[in-house]
């Protein structure tokens, strides 16, 4: 989440410029078709969508960032509280000074992850059971950091969590919450001069762990090693303005990535030239994170600085995209 004023003016309208040339030519498919809202927040409540997941069945988890809430939207477009993180009466957390609930993963069994800042103990990883239910801190990370991505690896029982004020990527042990301090480096951090955001979306996608920079405008990868450590990051996208969170919509490394600030989301192609592929003229406003559950693609707007409509839209993937 880029450090936005909680009122500020509508962002200009973004520009479409065209799909991106690598979806394969024999296709005159679109990269995603019949994109629509189908669940509009309330701002006032502090129902800023930050992150969300997809379950089976069309449901999709949401954190609303400053209400410090996760909800399941049903098919049914009906929004159900699955758990309220506990209030923070002297919230200190860096760059944005609220409490707020960020990152989102989802475990096989229903289990939600969130991360949770607020400049104090609590800030950390917390667990939500199944179906919803109490939170509980499983895992405690710097106060002056801000954890915003959250990625769940459950193959190794691991989760990362980037961290936008630190410049790092955490390693959290899923069983215990041990967190260690897995990457860190230039290419991590956010820079003075700009909002100060560095590590935001993160995943974990052929044995690497991908993360964006927001104000370095960057997709980045971190190789996994045979013993989990990480590797030299290297830099696969840039001129991503504004980047957030992202999501690989198929078995290769092509990426559907939010561009926050202009309203885009952009796919991005493995060799880094990356192109429009939804606008503000489908409903975006301050577009957060995505989510993919086999060709349905969910894109949720925080309205950071548009104040306007924050919301859920949902678009369908090509089917080239299912070949990988």
């Amino acid at each position: 989440m880029p450090r936005f004023p909680r009122r500020a003016a509508a962002a200009p309208a973004a520009v479409v410029i065209g799909l991106l040339a690598a979806v394969p030519a024999a296709s005159d498919e679109p990269v995603l078709s019949r994109p629509h809202t189908v669940a509009h927040f309330d701002l006032a409540q502090g129902q800023t969508p930050e992150s969300v997941v997809a379950e089976r069945g069309g449901a999709v988890d949401v954190s609303f960032a400053f209400a410090r809430q996760v909800v399941k939207v049903t098919r049914e477009r009906r929004v159900r509280v699955l758990a309220t993180l506990p209030d923070e009466d002297s919230p200190r957390t860096p760059l944005v000074s609220d409490a707020v609930t960020q990152g989102l993963a989802r475990a096989h069994d229903g289990t939600l992850y969130v991360n949770y800042a607020t400049g104090t103990g609590r800030t950390g990883v917390w667990r939500i059971p199944a179906g919803g239910g109490a939170p509980e801190q499983i895992a405690r990370l710097p106060a002056d950091g801000l954890p915003n991505g959250l990625a769940l690896d459950e193959k190794h029982g691991v989760l990362y969590a980037a961290d936008s004020a630190l410049g790092t990527v955490w390693r959290i042990r899923q069983a215990d919450g041990t967190a260690t301090a897995w990457a860190t480096g230039t290419e991590l951090t956010g820079l003075p001069s700009a909002t100060g955001f560095g590590a935001n979306g993160i995943k974990v996608h052929h044995g690497a762990v991908w993360v964006t920079n927001t104000d370095r405008a960057a997709l980045l990868r971190i190789p996994v090693g045979a013993d989990g450590s990480a590797g030299a990051v290297e830099t696969r996208a840039t001129g991503l303005t504004g980047v957030d969170d992202f999501v690989f919509p198929g078995r290769s490394d092509l990426v559907l990535a939010a561009l926050n600030p202009s309203n885009e989301v952009a796919l991005v192609d493995p060799d880094g030239t990356h192109a429009s592929v939804l606008t503000v003229q489908e409903g975006l406003s301050n577009p957060t994170s995505l989510a993919v559950r086999g060709r349905d693609v969910f894109v949720v707007s925080a309205a950071y600085s548009t104040q306007r409509d924050p919301n859920l839209l949902k678009a369908r993937l090509g089917t080239h995209f299912s070949r990988g």
